[in-house]
């Protein structure tokens, strides 16, 4: 384990703009790992076009191809080797030091405060910029006035842990305040107090709205509305085949899927929520729309998955994952529109990154004005979701009260979470 620190993560950019970029992972291992990278590469609002991974339960050594669909995205790649780094155990302690240490502090929640002149587009233009100052969101709360301003309040954590500085904390600052200009009225930047609290809640959604967001039962007319590429008409369903021959010690998944962004974040959150061990695994690039994953795994015994049952319940949870990884619908609530959009939440309690700033994004190039937002969460029987609620005003190019426009809106908000 004597791999120098600098050599743990490398990422080589593509000499042409069109090639990917190779990041190369080689540290110690520890559960969830795959989980934890596949999550940052997403934050940075990038996407796994391939990827190889192998450990043997010691060491790990894991490669991810990785492009953007965004060409005016601007990767800062030494911070996102940075954040990768922080995420690989150290390669100085103990093995045994590393498997009893995979959890993580919670990071400290900051209150960012920014009045704005209100706008068209303004709250995508914020969220920009906070992604790009490594800053996540987990919880919002916009409160427009009558005088046409807002108060738009963002519950942040920091990618980059400095935000107990004053130096980070007056960055972030005067980076907004130059980014927005003339609307930007005033920012501050706090250590959250009880406000957050008060936003820890649960949201009560009415039942009828609840089984439709939330049904693991979604319709195949519903499904069949979703184009995946201009060589796909339809969604297709995807397919997982257990198979415990090839191996004496492992159980091969074989998955055949759409492409779809996050995907490799989403394969690897259920099998660390599964305690599933990957041995071996192979993200194939993506043909004709189309993803084939190789995964060899045990569970966290070391053992085969041989109960039919247990194989049933991961089976029906990645199909229902890659089928319906997000869920979109618009609904009335009282004399307004609500666009609302939900995900799973990790077992850690960790959500799915960007969904905020993807919808902002979709809502701004169909040039819906949002009145208020607010992110959420919701439990059901068997998982908890982040909720995020959108009540949106009417405009000539969507009247909302038409049912083709509220699913243009809807098929345009799940294409651009979906990067389709």
């Amino acid at each position: 384990m004597g791999i120098q620190w600098d050599d743990v993560v490398v990422i080589q950019q593509g000499k042409k703009l069109d090639e990917p970029t190779v990041v190369t992972v080689n540290c110690p291992h520890k559960a969830g790992l795959s989980c934890d990278l596949s999550r940052i590469i997403l934050e940075f609002g990038l996407c796994i076009s391939s990827a190889d991974i192998s450990t043997d339960g010691r060491w790990c050594f894991i490669v991810y191809w990785v492009v953007s669909h965004l060409r005016s995205l601007k990767v800062d790649w030494q911070s996102l080797k940075t954040r990768l780094l922080s995420a690989c155990p150290s390669c100085l302690f103990s093995y045994h030091f590393n498997q009893q240490s995979t959890t993580p502090d919670p990071a400290l929640v900051y209150l960012l405060k920014v009045w704005v002149v209100d706008q068209k587009g303004l709250l995508h233009d914020v969220t920009e910029n906070l992604c790009t100052l490594e800053l996540t969101i987990q919880r919002v709360k916009v409160m427009p006035t009558p005088d046409g301003r807002a108060l738009n309040l963002f519950f942040v954590t920091d990618g980059m842990d400095l935000l107990h500085t004053k130096k980070r904390r007056d960055g972030v600052c005067d980076y907004l305040k130059e980014a927005l200009g003339d609307v930007c009225i005033s920012c501050e930047l706090q250590l959250a107090g009880p406000e957050y609290e008060g936003l820890q809640g649960f949201s009560s959604l009415p039942p009828a709205v609840a089984e439709e967001l939330f049904s693991s039962e979604l319709s195949e007319k519903k499904a069949s509305l979703q184009p995946i590429s201009p060589d796909m008409k339809t969604l297709t369903k995807p397919t997982v085949t257990v198979d415990n021959s090839l191996s004496p010690v492992h159980t091969l998944l074989q998955i055949q899927c759409a492409d779809q962004k996050g995907l490799c974040y989403d394969i690897m959150r259920i099998s660390k929520d599964f305690d599933l061990k990957i041995a071996y695994g192979r993200f194939s690039s993506s043909t004709k729309g189309l993803r084939n994953i190789d995964l060899f795994v045990q569970q966290k015994d070391g053992k085969k998955i041989i109960d039919p049952e247990s194989q049933i319940a991961l089976c029906s949870c990645l199909k229902e994952e890659m089928l319906h990884p997000l869920r979109v619908t618009i609904v009335n609530r009282g004399p307004d529109t609500e666009l609302l959009v939900a995900n799973p939440v990790e077992l850690s309690g960790k959500g799915r990154p960007r969904v905020f700033y993807d919808v902002t994004l979709a809502l701004k190039a169909s040039g819906i004005f949002i009145f208020s937002a607010e992110i959420l969460r919701h439990s059901t029987q068997d998982r908890q979701w982040e909720v995020y609620r959108f009540l949106l005003d009417e405009s000539h190019e969507f009247p909302l009260a038409s049912s083709a426009a509220r699913s243009q809106i809807v098929n345009k908000v799940r294409r651009t979470l979906m990067g389709w």
